[in-house]
């Protein structure tokens, strides 16, 4: 491995790690480059570069579980194995899907409905 490629690793964990730090806080995309002083391009740029890398690693059979090879942050959206239970709700944003149970509370929804929001 040469130079280049140790360095954009590195980058990418570290905009890997602020992505999910931005997931952790709420942070709308907005609001996170608002507060790092960096313009939404820079943003994106990472955010797909990111997701390339995961790509990547998908198509290429890396070892281990599809959980191990997706950036720290991001979420693996799977179609559901069985019927959501009764006195539950289903959240559908893309081809993500979330059953939320009755006891929820509307904080959990929101943050459940912007978490689903930014990753797919």
């Amino acid at each position: 491995m040469n130079t280049r490629e140790i360095a954009s690793e590195y980058r990418l964990a570290k905009w890997s790690q602020a992505i999910q730090e931005k997931t952790a806080n709420g942070e709308s995309v907005g609001e996170f480059c608002q507060n790092r002083r960096i313009s939404h391009n820079t943003y994106f740029y990472w955010q797909r570069k990111l997701r390339e890398m995961a790509a990547k690693q998908m198509a290429q059979g890396s070892p281990g579980s599809i959980e191990t090879m997706v950036p720290s942050g991001w979420a693996v959206c799977k179609e559901a194995e069985k019927a959501a239970p009764e006195n539950s709700v289903s959240i559908e944003i893309g081809k993500c899907r979330v059953t939320v149970g009755a006891g929820a509370s509307s904080e959990q929804l929101a943050k459940v409905c912007k978490v689903l929001m930014s990753i797919c």
